[in-house]
């Protein structure tokens, strides 16, 4: 099964285009490695204190990658740097 979540997030400390894609880089490979899932920034690319990060959990059974991205937003909420404002899940 397929869990997908759109997820908008603030960038509060970031004041460059080149601060986001760091604290960005740094999300995503931490996302990646702890959980194994693919991430990957969507929307928002020209602007430094937004974005939409796509997350997407690949499983035998729904209920384990529902719980997989759950994880994924619960260490997206442990970044103090960003706030979560806007999030879509959807199964397939």
């Amino acid at each position: 099964m397929i869990t997908y979540a759109e997820v908008e997030i603030f960038l509060y400390e970031c004041h460059s285009l080149k601060d986001k894609r760091s604290v960005l880089k740094r999300i995503k490979s931490r996302l990646s490695k702890d959980l194994n899932i693919a991430i990957s920034e969507m929307d928002y690319q020209d602007l430094w204190q937004r974005s939409k990060l796509g997350i997407v959990a690949v499983s035998e059974s729904s209920e384990i990658s529902q719980q997989i991205i759950q994880q994924a937003l619960s260490l997206l909420d442990s970044f103090t740097e960003i706030e979560r404002t806007i999030t879509n899940t959807e199964i397939r």
